[in-house]
């Protein structure tokens, strides 16, 4: 489990340091960006070691209920994603739609996958993502949403979003988690 809240922490410490320590984080430059690009992939993996590794109670798990729910939530994870980049009607409701995602990913997966380790990973980047957007706010409080965008961007940010919702689905069936119950 130390693996885990290692990688947790990392993930944690290497996005916000620029927010945090702002001008420690200038001084760095193009170094900064390639340690902290380094620290996100080692946090990762270091994710994936300590989540496969770890051991914990376990509360609940799948149902055909909560199932629909996560897939339906992440559906709407996978709009918000696409449309952050394609600055969608979506995007002048929402300021921060890739951590909002972000956070029902989380949220979503919690919903399958009831047991300790995934309370420290999920919970862990639920945290970080609500942290996230706080810090971000108080630094920024002022917003200014974007203008309105053709209606193709809407169809195509739409149709990109259910696109990488099949693949992600195809390759968490690829990997042995059926996603679809």
């Amino acid at each position: 489990m130390a693996v885990l809240v290692l990688g947790v922490a990392l993930w944690w410490a290497a996005h916000l340091f620029k927010r945090v320590a702002p001008g420690p984080r200038a001084r760095l430059g193009e170094a900064g960006k390639v340690a902290v690009a380094a620290a996100l992939l080692l946090s990762v993996v270091l994710m994936v070691i300590g989540y496969r590794a770890a051991d914990g109670a376990f509360y609940w798990g799948r149902s055909p209920a909560m199932t629909g729910i996560n897939n339906l939530l992440m559906l709407v994870v996978f709009y918000l994603f696409a449309a952050s980049g394609a600055r969608t009607a979506i995007t002048r409701r929402i300021r921060h739609p890739q951590l909002t995602a972000f956070s029902l990913w989380a949220f979503s997966h919690l919903l399958v996958n009831g047991d300790t380790a995934s309370f420290v990973l999920f919970g862990g980047l639920l945290a970080w993502a609500v942290a996230e957007i706080v810090v971000i706010n108080r630094a920024q409080p002022d917003w200014t949403p974007p203008g309105p965008a053709p209606v193709r961007k809407e169809v195509t940010t739409i149709v990109a979003a259910v696109v990488a919702y099949a693949a992600v689905g195809a390759v968490h069936w690829w990997l042995g988690y059926p996603p679809f119950g």
